[in-house]
């Protein structure tokens, strides 16, 4: 976002004005969102069990990973929570919610299922920085953690003494908690 940019009083709906529904041009309880570099939305399409593509002033979206149905195959996402875009690899990260498991799916033509990154986590939120680190909040062990990619461990940097608000308890609620993650 450029440092003289401003906002605009009123908004203007981009994706999903359609209400909500199945079709392309529809989202149910879209959850976690990214935007890359040619101003390109994709979106946690969560109740989809999909992640969607929205090109800002088309009408027909596509869907880049899941879109056939709920389940825990490859090809599949059951209740997907967050996404982001990797560019090194030109492919998408996505957070798995209902599979407890993040998974990696090409943007390249072609790609017609994922690949598990991580599996037995309940992630809610993904931040990948620019040395390539992966933070991944988990909310069933109410904590953050850092994984190089291709790492399973990864290590703690928030939270993982439990739910609540004591100094070294942490709730996580929303992938937001990554904004004080600086560019520097």
């Amino acid at each position: 976002m450029p440092i003289n940019a401003r906002r605009k009083k009123n908004g203007v709906t981009v994706a999903g004005s359609q209400g909500g529904g199945k079709a392309t041009n529809q989202l149910f309880s879209p959850y976690g969102f990214f935007v890359d570099d040619d101003q390109t939305i994709i979106i946690a399409d969560h109740q989809n069990a999909r992640i969607i593509q929205w090109k800002i002033g088309d009408t027909n979206q596509q869907v880049v990973a899941g879109g056939n149905g709920d389940g825990n195959r490859l090809d599949q996402l059951y209740c997907p929570t967050d996404v982001l875009f990797d560019k090194k690899t030109d492919s998408l990260i996505i957070c798995d919610l209902g599979n407890r498991r993040v998974v990696r799916w090409s943007r390249r033509s072609g790609a017609t299922q994922g690949e598990i990154l991580i599996d037995n986590i309940d992630c809610w939120g993904l931040f990948l920085d620019h040395q390539r680190y992966l933070y991944i909040s988990d909310v069933g062990k109410d904590e953050v953690r850092r994984y190089k990619i291709g790492d399973k461990k990864g290590t703690l940097v928030a939270g993982g003494n439990g739910n609540g608000d004591g100094k070294k308890r942490v709730k996580i609620i929303i992938s937001s908690i990554f904004t004080f993650f600086t560019n520097k």
